[in-house]
């Protein structure tokens, strides 16, 4: 792929810029200042999901760039995502525009289921409800399909341009796919140097599904998430970012290491939503068009997957109970837990 490439195309001609901001994990103050920085950067793909309670912040900023003329709504990429809390049929719609009010928008470029497994909550702020013993309250009852037909009908609506998935494995994809009038244009999941998904990008590729990596850099500041939930890292956190391939490779290069593993994903034909704060790491996670990596750097970049051993994003053991879900889609891993 050529360091030209901007975006990736969806089967609906829709383009995604191939680089975003990812937005998981910062306060209000902190994704501002990002937002701000990445806009100002030339990032015009954000991610966020209704669960990680910043969208209202992140629609101040898009509101102030969009009103002062600074920016055109159709020049921005805006992904949010539809909370377990919400993985019924008949309550997509009402998140959806609770999102679009929030970001002050009146439609995004994307929206996705963020997790097949439902939860029960009492309100819409009840993001993660728990049970007495603090397990995470079922929906025992998710349809994925009834789901997916209601998210058609925001398409339909206007609402999003397009729609697609998070955190789905290949058999619920394929159950979706099998019952799609309006198919997946995007599929978001975990995906670096040390978890490549080699079989899921192969099935994404036969059925003409783009692919968006979250933690492309390996999502090092996760810790902190799971010290607020009151649970250790299920997963070990891995310092891709110290990597000794991936050094050399930098040095090569004369670039980062969060560049070189952002360019090899990118080069694979992925979008990337490195997530950062500070301004001058954002900005530098956008410097990667001007450069390509050779075939024996992306040889030696392939060689440090580690297949299934290198998943460490599995809500099944950070968020307890959710292995207890039928839609669970990590269910191979419960086997070897």
């Amino acid at each position: 792929m050529s360091s030209e490439q901007n975006d990736i195309t969806f089967w609906n001609g829709g383009k995604m810029p191939i680089v975003g901001l990812g937005t998981w994990l910062a306060s209000k103050e902190e994704i501002q200042t990002a937002v701000n920085s990445a806009l100002e950067a030339g990032y015009r793909h954000i991610d966020t999901a209704y669960v990680y309670l910043n969208e209202d912040a992140i629609g101040e900023v898009l509101q102030e760039w969009i009103q002062s003329g600074k920016i055109k709504r159709e020049e921005l990429f805006i992904v949010t995502k539809l909370p377990m809390i919400g993985n019924r049929s008949e309550n997509v719609e009402r998140f959806l525009k609770k999102s679009l009010e929030n970001l002050r928008l009146d439609y995004v470029d994307l929206y996705l289921i963020h997790a097949p497994v439902g939860l029960s909550g009492q309100h819409d702020n009840d993001i993660f409800p728990r049970n007495a013993d603090g397990s995470i309250v079922l929906d025992m009852t998710t349809d994925l399909v009834d789901i997916w037909k209601s998210m058609e009908n925001q398409v339909d609506s206007g609402l999003t341009k397009s729609i697609g998935v998070s955190n789905f494995n290949e058999e619920q994809i394929m159950r979706i796919l099998n019952n799609a009038r309006i198919k997946p244009a995007n599929v978001q999941v975990e995906l670096h140097t040390q978890f490549q998904q080699k079989s899921l990008r192969d099935f994404c590729q036969k059925h003409g599904i783009t692919i968006c990596a979250y933690a492309p850099l390996g999502s090092p500041g996760r810790n902190s998430f799971y010290t607020g939930l009151g649970v250790k890292s299920p997963l070990p956190v891995p310092d891709l970012m110290q990597h000794p391939v991936v050094t050399k490779i930098a040095t090569k290069h004369n670039k980062s290491n969060a560049q070189i593993l952002l360019k090899y994903l990118m080069e694979l034909g992925m979008a990337v939503i490195p997530k950062s704060v500070n301004p001058e790491r954002i900005r530098e996670n956008f410097q990667v068009f001007d450069f390509n990596l050779s075939p024996i750097d992306m040889a030696k970049l392939r060689e440090l997957d580690l297949g299934e051993a290198g998943r460490t994003f599995d809500f099944s053991r950070s968020i307890k109970g959710t292995d207890k879900h039928p839609e669970n889609p990590y269910p191979r891993l419960q086997t070897k837990a």
